[in-house]
């Protein structure tokens, strides 16, 4: 049975991978994250909870592993880019070359790297093909660059050694797992959104004209995305945006929000704020890649995935993430 090791799977993403690796029963897994996993990942799973930038660390993480995720990284909303930009560079530059050191020296069959949409952020292709990278403008923010780092360790390991890769890029995850954060922008808008309007804000504060559109995908579809891509042949030293398929304005999706935590449709409206120097204005990859080459698409229709998002959230103490009541 093949072995994987899972970074960052203790988080929203990660765990959910983790949940799609035990699924069918063919992938033992080892996580490794400085933050508690869940109970049903501690029970299921082999745990390593050192500083994966230690190289050490990475060695015993993957030790005995023959396949790696790597997810681990300072991640976040669009007010996180602006607030930590070289924290964003150091820990995620600091990860690769400790993980794909550590890969080479494992042999693994196969590196796989969770990369991001950002590194589309100055996209001038819609829908943007997996190709378009070679022609995209690089990255303005720090957080981008750094996960375009990471594609390019990728390409460049597997060049001079043969080390066989595989690069995902999800669109703009939500989904049950990710908690809202006290200061707007610093975790993702899905979150955010519900969290103010579980609160009871009113009109819905939004970073923008709300013009901005984006390609909401569900943290289950995108384990699956990954997994599925990790696990086929025709997968190897490929890159894949991992999405839906629908663009829609952050207006409407602040809107099947509203709807979805039983609002009156008639009563919503929207207060602009003031948006960050790097806020894309424009996402929407093309999927037809991993539907073609892995046989791959999304199956969680929004409605379904904003609902469970709001019924996940409203069981939890909004309190702590900065809820006024």
């Amino acid at each position: 049975m093949s072995k994987v090791l899972v970074t960052g799977g203790a988080g929203t993403i990660g765990a959910a991978v983790v949940r799609r690796l035990l699924r069918d029963g063919d992938f033992e897994v080892r996580i490794s994250d400085q933050r508690q996993p869940a109970a049903w990942i501690a029970e299921q799973c082999d745990v390593h909870t050192g500083d994966l930038r230690v190289l050490d660390e990475a060695r015993k993480a993957s030790e005995g592993c023959d396949r790696i995720i790597h997810l681990a990284a300072i991640v976040g909303g669009i007010g996180n880019f602006h607030k930590l930009p070289h924290t964003l560079l150091e820990v995620n530059n600091g990860l690769y070359n400790t993980i794909f050191r550590v890969a080479l020296e494992r042999e693994v069959s196969r590196m796989v790297y969770v990369s991001s949409s950002m590194v589309f952020e100055r996209a001038t292709e819609f829908p943007t093909t997996e190709s378009h990278i070679l022609d995209c403008p690089t990255p303005v923010s720090a957080y981008g660059f750094s996960k375009l780092a990471g594609e390019i360790y990728c390409e460049a390991i597997h060049d001079e050694h043969g080390l066989p890769y595989t690069i995902c890029r999800p669109f703009n995850a939500y989904g049950p797992g990710e908690m809202p954060d006290p200061e707007p922008g610093i975790a993702h808008a899905v979150p955010d959104l519900i969290k103010k309007v579980l609160s009871g804000q009113k009109p819905l504060q939004i970073f923008g004209s709300g013009e901005q559109t984006r390609t909401l995908t569900h943290v289950d579809d995108i384990a699956d995305g990954v997994v599925t891509a990790m696990a086929h042949p025709a997968g190897e030293n490929e890159d894949f945006n991992i999405s839906a398929g629908e663009e829609m304005t952050i207006a409407e999706i602040a809107e099947v929000i509203w709807n979805a935590c039983g609002n009156d449709p008639e009563e919503f409206a929207l207060e602009h704020l003031p948006t960050f120097k790097v806020d894309v204005q424009r996402r929407w990859p093309s999927v037809e890649k991993a539907k073609n080459l892995i046989g791959w698409e999304s199956q969680v229709a929004l409605d379904d995935g904003i609902a469970r998002s709001v019924e996940w959230l409203r069981e939890q103490d909004l309190s702590a993430a900065g809820a006024s009541h």
